[in-house]
């Protein structure tokens, strides 16, 4: 029988008559750690124990420390009736040995049973006179990484261990709270003549004096905290609900496209700009439509942010069976090979006619043209050089001169359609980027403009007043410059 008690937060007091009954009573008696207050009330009573604080000298991680303690005590149980292990506050409150040893007990069916005990978060719960019904969660310090800050509720931090652990537990929550956050840094709760609750700053919290193996945080519900995804949903909400904003009210799927890729196209400018401080604020805005889309979708009960989070989330881990199953793919060309495969797969796409059919008809002409005809060329439907490409922008040329005059307006739009697809193709071919090459050229266009109407207006005149031949001097001036 393997005995499972909690020795309580530190205060003798709060050890359970039923716990110390069975310390006074079993003779193998093993404890986590002596670091802790009430063993040495258990050392005045004689009661003799062995303790595991050398396997934290020799383990790497606090996960070995505790699988190895698990696994030892279900060595000893075979050498003994019944024993005792024992560990701080209670058994089952952020205690992943016991949790590790129950586990290896149920497996292994070795009989078990826990004495429960006064937890640290019951001591720390009443000396900070925290109503738990207004909502808590509970954190360890060494899982902060994994967990979802939450503002909307108190949250209690455990096992702030040391100076470290508080540096990296400070920097995880400035990453969502104001630096300037009012924490409360609590120390032995619940102990008298040990207890020490203060309220500081956040970015003050690796810079306490006593820092140790019985400190934790608090940080209390503070909705003014920093704006979170949850404060943009209910923004949301309140700009399309009754006595919210007329114009977002409106707003549908299609009122919405517009937008869409304006904010888009102003994130591709502040990347160019590598201005970050936009690139956040467009982000933001492109976000916004999205958030907004998911809210009509809600309205209409097609679907709603959890679908597009959750569809999203299944499509990147199924596209991506090198990072989470046990496919391998080494470079970035076997990854682009098994995303194309799997995407056809999901799409149902079986010929590779129904692959260029499936490329938006709403994207860009140049880049759709360009996906088209990279899609044409893995099947081997391509140029074999350069000059080919070229020489078929040369004849499509020709064929614009041969029809420009005919009237024939529908016959003329296609040949420049050809003209500019053959251009697409050479871009292509050069590993140019025909949407960026030809915005670069609309820039340069731009700038020697703008140098002729400065010499106008330098010379007292107006660019309408200018003739044809003196502003092709000042371009061939801004072109040398």
């Amino acid at each position: 029988m393997i005995k499972i008690l909690g020795l309580g937060p530190g205060s003798r007091e709060a050890l359970t008559l039923g716990a110390l009954e069975e310390l006074k009573h079993v003779k193998k008696i093993f404890l986590r750690t002596v670091k802790h207050p009430t063993v040495s009330y258990l050392a005045e009573c004689g009661i003799k124990f062995e303790s595991y604080d050398e396997k934290y000298e020799t383990a790497v991680s606090f996960d070995e420390i505790y699988k190895n303690i698990a696994m030892d005590i279900i060595e000893k149980s075979n050498l003994y009736d019944e024993l005792v292990y024992a560990v701080p506050g209670h058994p089952q409150v952020a205690e992943k040995s016991v949790s590790l040893l129950i586990k290896l007990c149920k497996e292994k069916n070795i009989e078990y049973k826990i004495y429960p005990a006064v937890s640290f978060i019951d001591a720390l719960i009443n000396a900070l006179n925290i109503d738990p019904v207004e909502g808590i969660k509970i954190v360890d310090a060494f899982d902060l990484k994994n967990q979802l800050l939450d503002k909307r509720c108190g949250t209690i931090i455990t096992q702030v261990y040391d100076k470290y652990i508080a540096s990296e537990v400070k920097l995880r929550l400035m990453e969502y709270y104001k630096d300037q956050s009012e924490v409360y840094f609590v120390r032995a709760a619940g102990i008298e003549g040990l207890e020490s609750i203060r309220k500081i700053k956040l970015f003050e919290v690796d810079r306490q004096k006593d820092i140790d193996y019985l400190t934790s945080l608090y940080i209390p519900k503070n909705t003014d905290s920093n704006k979170d995804f949850n404060d943009l949903l209910n923004i949301m909400d309140e700009l399309r609900e009754e006595g919210g904003c007329p114009w977002d009210i409106e707003q549908t799927h299609k009122s919405l496209k517009r937008y869409l890729i304006e904010e888009s196209y102003e994130v591709l400018e502040a990347i160019d700009c590598e201005d970050y401080d936009m690139l956040a604020e467009e982000l933001g805005d492109v976000l916004f439509q999205i958030v907004f889309h998911a809210r009509i979708g809600k309205e209409n009960e097609l679907f709603n942010i959890d679908d597009v989070i959750n569809t999203v989330c299944y499509k990147m881990i199924n596209r991506h069976p090198h990072v989470f199953s046990d496919l391998a793919a080494d470079t970035s060309e076997e990854v682009l090979a098994n995303w194309d495969k799997i995407k056809r797969k999901e799409q149902g796409i079986n010929t590779y006619t129904d692959e260029l059919k499936h490329v938006a008809k709403t994207l860009p002409a140049l880049i759709r043209a360009e996906k088209i005809q990279k899609k044409a060329a893995k099947v081997g439907f391509d140029w074999t050089k350069v000059e080919d490409a070229l020489d078929k922008v040369i004849e499509e040329y020709h064929e614009v001169k041969n029809v420009y005059n005919s009237g024939n307006m529908e016959k003329i739009q296609e040949e420049i359609g050809d003209l500019l697809f053959a251009t697409v193709n050479v871009a292509r071919f050069l590993d140019i980027d025909p949407d960026f090459a030809l915005n670069y050229t609309i820039e340069k266009f731009i700038q020697r403009f703008q140098y002729i109407e400065e010499n106008a207006i330098s010379r007292g005149m107006s660019i309408q007043q200018m003739s044809l031949e003196q502003m092709d001097l000042l371009w061939e001036e801004a072109k040398n410059k």
